[in-house]
């Protein structure tokens, strides 16, 4: 968006019609892309788009599914570091679109979803399409699960909804908004030239800093801590955030535990702790958690079979909490976990904070320099504890170096070394933290996870590899069989808006983690645990899942079970991701671990 020093001001538009407006707004707003599979109720907007527009910011991603473009949004939006939009096409569409919604809400990843409906007004309805296409208001079945949604009532009300959006979705914690726009109004031929506002004065607020006092108590207590930790989550969307934790854990040598939904700390870090996070946390004294979604989560462990919550943490450790999750609370979902108690709640943007913090311990480090010694020695010893953890690691990826399936040590470790020449980008899926024990991971951008259900992980790859199209990065997604079953025609968008991506599918034939909720409740009810198959596996055919992505126009090789054919196929494919431009997919068949 514009900036004060050089405002635009005002405008006369050049629109004609009500969705022209619509595209005005949202080249103010830089949106670059929306993705959408196309239906009636916005045929107005998409008219607009296509020749009002020039298709060209922004410019249409066809999806074939609503799920694959909300979730193409995502991604983009995680990627990026800006927002995307997606269309959606009245309640039928905005139905198939809530799941990756929701994931987007639960991600706290922005995005502006933007939807159609029949006219309000019934005498501008045809009969029965219509009225199907119409609720009272859309809004409803999302409301939920989004920051906002909106459906303004009138052309001169669409720049203030689409700007109020946008603010919203942007701003952290971020979110998923939906904006529907009544079909008579995108349709509508303007009287008169239309006045857009100057976007310079909808610019996003300053972000929220942390209490001087508070951050001063927590300084303290990670001065005056034994057996500090910090437990960090959703930082990556930030570089000042990631820069600002790496500079505060070696000035007091804090060992890290990163959760994984984004990027938080450098896997291979001597300070990254996070194979030792059982031990670290019920032995530490003060824990500093740094936007962590579920503090409940990140602090207890699970018995998976009665489903009871034991603390790590012990009864005397001091909690310091810096997020903006409280702002982020709903009562349809309560995705937000238990009140967990804690010691120091600072209300603030990590990316401000963090760096903050970092700040005041270098000053009274300085003050204090008896200090350097134990601080010396502490940075020592957990320096040992992650080379014994890389070596288990290393022990590991050798054990499983014949086995047939392959082993996801071996599996990440082969992609490893195939693309480590690249400027590569891990898009979705870590295999069960494999990924990130054995990849040097050094930058936000280099990956990208998510929470959510299954469905949607294809999708966000597409829509980070969107985001890096032309950047000359590799784009490499880590692909559950599972999850692309759902929506296996999301490649179709690659291949034909030739969005390059490496797909590795990772194919244990399995919705497996319910394998091991059903072999639980076996056990513990005394009936079989042979069993756990039924319902669950993926075979009886196996899927082709090669053939699937060729029928899509993409270059595919698979199965591959055997180790020694896996690095062959993986040079094939990346000569046609990194030459051609076009995805490529393997089929790996895998074991579960």
């Amino acid at each position: 968006m514009a900036t004060a020093t050089n405002r635009p001001g005002p405008r006369t538009s050049k629109a004609e019609y009500g969705s022209d407006v619509i595209v005005d707004v949202l080249r103010d707003l830089e949106i670059d892309y929306v993705s959408l599979n196309p239906g009636a109720t916005f045929r107005g907007l998409h008219d607009s788009m296509v020749n009002y527009g020039g298709n060209t910011k922004p410019e249409t991603i066809l999806c074939t599914h609503e799920g694959i473009a909300t979730s193409i949004a995502h991604g983009y939006g995680r990627a990026a570091g800006k927002i995307m939009g997606a269309a959606v096409h009245n309640i039928v569409g905005l139905l198939h679109a809530t799941n990756a919604m929701f994931n987007a809400w639960q991600d706290r990843a922005g995005m502006l979803v933007l939807g159609g409906t029949g006219p309000m007004a019934v005498e501008q309805r045809r009969p029965w399409i219509d009225w199907i296409h119409t609720a009272l208001v859309q809004g409803d079945a999302v409301r939920g699960f989004v920051k906002w949604d909106d459906q303004p009532a009138s052309v001169a009300s669409i720049p203030e909804s689409l700007y109020r959006a946008h603010q919203l979705a942007s701003m952290n914690p971020q979110g998923p908004v939906y904006v529907c726009f009544d079909a008579a109004i995108q349709e509508q031929k303007l009287d008169e030239p239309f006045i857009l506002p100057d976007p310079s004065r909808f610019d996003l607020p300053s972000r929220v800093q942390a209490d001087p006092q508070a951050l001063e108590r927590a300084a303290d207590l990670l001065m005056g801590a034994q057996r500090p930790v910090v437990v960090a989550d959703y930082l990556g969307k930030s570089k000042e955030a990631v820069d600002g934790l790496q500079r505060l854990a070696e000035t007091l040598a804090l060992p890290v535990v990163d959760m994984g939904d984004l990027f938080n700390f450098p896997s291979q870090h001597h300070l990254n702790l996070s194979g030792a996070t059982s031990r670290l946390i019920s032995h530490a004294d003060v824990i500093l958690c740094l936007d962590v979604f579920d503090i409940q989560q990140a602090l207890t462990t699970t018995d998976r079979v009665n489903r009871v919550a034991s603390d790590l943490a012990g009864e005397n450790a001091r909690i310091i909490d810096i997020s903006l999750r409280q702002y982020i609370v709903r009562s349809w979902a309560d995705d937000y976990g238990r009140l967990y108690p804690v010691d120091v709640p600072i209300a603030a943007d990590t990316a401000l904070a963090i760096p903050a913090l970092a700040d005041l311990c270098q000053k009274k480090l300085a003050e204090q320099p008896g200090m350097a010694s134990t601080i010396e020695e502490r940075s020592n010893r957990l320096r040992a504890e992650h080379e014994e953890l890389a070596r288990e690691t290393e022990a590991a990826v050798a054990g499983s170096a014949s086995d047939s399936p392959i082993a996801l040590p071996l599996l990440a470790q082969q992609v490893r070394d195939a693309v480590w020449e690249h400027d590569w980008v891990l898009t979705d899926n870590d295999l069960r933290g494999w990924a990130r024990r054995i990849w040097d991971i050094r930058e936000p951008y280099q990956y990208h996870s998510a929470r959510g259900g299954l469905g949607n992980g294809i999708g966000r790859s597409l829509g980070v590899a969107l985001a890096n199209r032309g950047t000359g990065r590799l784009c490499v997604d880590f692909q559950a069989d599972g999850d692309y079953l759902f929506n296996p025609a999301a490649l179709w968008t690659a291949v034909h808006h030739r969005i390059p991506l490496l797909v590795v599918m990772y194919n244990n034939r399995s919705y497996y983690n319910d394998e091991e909720h059903q072999a639980d409740i076996a056990r513990a009810r005394g009936r079989s645990v042979e069993n756990r198959v039924v319902g669950i596996r993926i075979e009886g055919p196996p899927v082709d899942f090669a053939t699937m992505a060729r029928s899509c126009g993409v270059y595919a090789e698979g199965p591959i079970d055997q180790p020694d054919h896996l690095m062959p196929a993986l040079q094939r494919a990346l000569k046609v991701v990194t030459e051609e431009g076009r995805p490529a997919l393997l089929d790996v068949i895998t074991r579960n671990r």
